[in-house]
């Protein structure tokens, strides 16, 4: 193995995998060490996030370098059972990150920062030393930062107290949403409600948009009720209703009550409409504009960073008022065609309105059907008015589509091995 003798594991978190071949097999999220009685914790492997959130074992038999900058491995031919960690395992970053412990000699205490790693001459790769910052009491100012050998550390294995995230958040800050809630579902419950709790919240919001509906309520149910409106007041009113579905009326009540008026108005007009309708999936907050803006003020409105891609994929074009329910619905442009236009034209001048829209009690398979004939990537909804009151995207369809627990990392099956390589 081309490695240097000692790695930190913490810079280690996020770093791509490689095959022999120079393709990216996925990234890595942990190290997974063995403890032992009478010598430090050897390193047995690693685990990698593969596409489709697949977390794997590698072993660290099969990795022939290993640095800062990448991993490589030795084989194509790699196990794709879904990791788990067997008794007498130890995650690092996950489980020692943040750790209070204390130092000999002195007793200092403090907080596990980072761990370090080193290769013996005989190749095996152990648990050598661990970065402690002390905890000094003073907000302004950061404790000594100590690198001891391992064996200086108390409090390393065994049950954690109470303890910080900052560490832990430190690696973690990258991560596109779906993949820290990846992250946190692998989490002890108390350890995730704490990790969860330290987002700030629109980071939070975000992430619980991508968690299963039985992690979303346990968050939620940690949270005190006004920091858990705030959380909802920065989720998009659609998966905030998503969310509020999964628990009893009164507590909706309640939460409804606590957020802002002009954030909770549309989350309770989703709550109203049927599961499994055009009125219960759509956002209510898609792109909207007069027939009198030009098609330069519209591509600068797609182009805000808060949008997300389905929804500035296409402008609805209706009259004021230009919040749902608007005025009369006169038609959508997508935004291919916005850019084919003049910019100084009229969006009244190339509506497109010769598509039916949805109306807020259209099913879910007939509106899939009707997505899929015109290949569209969203579709307007409106009421007995002709008022526009939301748009389904794409995404909102397929998320109602999939099985219920498809963001649920405990449902997910997959081969368990490939001898090929690792498309199987």
């Amino acid at each position: 193995m081309t490695s240097p003798t000692r790695v930190y594991l913490a810079r280690l978190a996020g770093v791509a995998v490689f095959d022999p071949n120079g393709d990216l097999v996925g990234r890595v999220r942990d190290a997974v060490a063995r403890l032992r009685l009478t010598q430090r914790p050897e390193i047995v492997g690693l685990v990698a996030e593969m596409p489709m959130r697949r977390r794997i074992f590698l072993s660290i038999n099969r990795i022939t370098s290993i640095d800062a900058e990448a991993v490589v491995l030795g084989t194509g031919t790699l196990n794709l059972r879904r990791f788990e960690k067997r008794p007498n395992e130890l995650l690092v970053l996950q489980e020692l990150l943040d750790r209070r412990v204390q130092l000999d000699p002195g007793g200092q205490s403090g907080a596990v920062v980072d761990v370090a790693m080193e290769c013996s001459r005989g190749g095996e790769w152990a648990l050598t030393r661990v970065a402690v910052r002390e905890q000094t009491g003073r907000l302004a100012r950061r404790g000594h930062l100590h690198q001891v050998e391992w064996e200086r550390v108390r409090g390393l294995t065994g049950i954690a107290d109470a303890r910080g995230t900052a560490n832990l958040l430190a690696v973690l800050e990258d991560m596109r949403p779906a993949d820290l809630a990846n992250v946190l579902q692998d989490l002890p419950d108390a350890r995730r409600n704490e990790v969860a709790a330290a987002l700030d919240d629109e980071r939070l919001a975000d992430v619980l948009s991508e968690l299963p509906e039985h992690d979303q309520v346990e968050i939620l149910a940690a949270l005190d009720r006004e920091r858990a409106a705030d959380v909802l007041e920065e989720m998009d009113p659609d998966d905030a209703a998503d969310l509020l579905n999964e628990l009893p009326p009164p507590e909706q009540d309640v939460l409804l009550d606590l957020m802002q008026p002009d954030e909770a108005d549309p989350v309770r007009q989703l709550l109203k409409y049927s599961p499994g309708t055009a009125g219960s999936m759509m956002t209510s907050e898609p792109v909207i504009m007069p027939p009198d803006a030009t098609v330069a003020e519209a591509l600068a409105r797609i182009r805000e960073p808060q949008l997300s891609p389905a929804v500035a994929a296409q402008v609805f074009v209706a009259r004021a008022p230009m919040t749902t329910p608007t005025g009369r619905y006169l038609g959508m442009v997508h935004f291919q065609r916005l850019l084919r236009e003049p910019p100084a034209d009229l969006l009244g001048g190339v509506v497109v309105n010769d598509i039916d829209p949805l109306q807020a009690a259209t099913p879910l398979p007939e509106i899939t059907r009707r997505m899929a004939t015109y290949d569209l990537v969203a579709m307007p909804v409106i009421d007995q008015n002709s008022r526009l009151v939301g748009a389904v995207t794409v995404d909102d369809v397929l998320d109602h589509s999939l099985p219920r627990d498809w963001r649920d990392r405990d449902a997910m099956t997959a081969p368990t091995e490939t001898p090929e390589g690792i498309d199987g």
